[in-house]
């Protein structure tokens, strides 16, 4: 069984086994695995991060693309953030989550939807015309993914209303 450690803990250590794969060996060396300082076998030794090099010659390119690279993401990045100014309005175009949110929905929300609709005699596209809302937000409701198509409350009312049926967890 392996065992785990951050290095210099107490209680003492038998010295023969890798404390990433639990292999009893004689020749160990120590590793910093995943920021935890430990003594591993030579398979794990790959595994070491200190050891990993940010590019080779093998690669396209020097040493420095790795570098350059992440320098560029870097700068876009901020650029993106520059431009924001701290206004990430811009980003949340669509649905008005303050004026408009989705309540917390009860469990298996959908299929009740989809039931109420369907003892009702309806179609998605009449229920749809009905509310003036579109056909892919009552399919979303229906499939059970309102949030993450972006469906707002007032929706989730209005289908409760028309349908007579609970969808919210009050």
């Amino acid at each position: 069984m392996p065992k785990y450690s951050t290095g210099s803990g107490g209680g003492g250590s038998d010295g023969d086994s890798c404390e990433l794969c639990g292999r009893s060996t004689g020749n160990l060396r120590r590793a910093n695995v995943a920021g935890a300082d430990l003594l591993v076998c030579g398979d794990c030794a790959p595994h070491d991060d200190s050891r990993k090099q940010t590019g080779s010659s093998s690669e396209t390119g020097s040493r420095d693309e790795p570098v350059s690279r992440r320098k560029r993401a870097a700068q876009r990045q901020a650029k993106v953030y520059d431009q924001a100014k701290g206004d990430s309005s811009h980003w949340e175009k669509g649905t008005d989550y303050e004026e408009d949110r989705l309540p917390y929905l009860v469990s298996g929300y959908g299929d009740r939807a989809e039931s109420a609709r369907q003892d009702a005699g309806l179609t998605i596209e009449e229920l749809a015309t009905e509310l003036d809302v579109d056909e892919s937000d009552i399919t979303a409701v229906e499939q059970g993914r309102a949030t993450r198509a972006g469906v707002g409350g007032s929706l989730v009312r209005a289908l409760e209303d028309r349908l007579g049926v609970d969808l919210v967890d009050e």
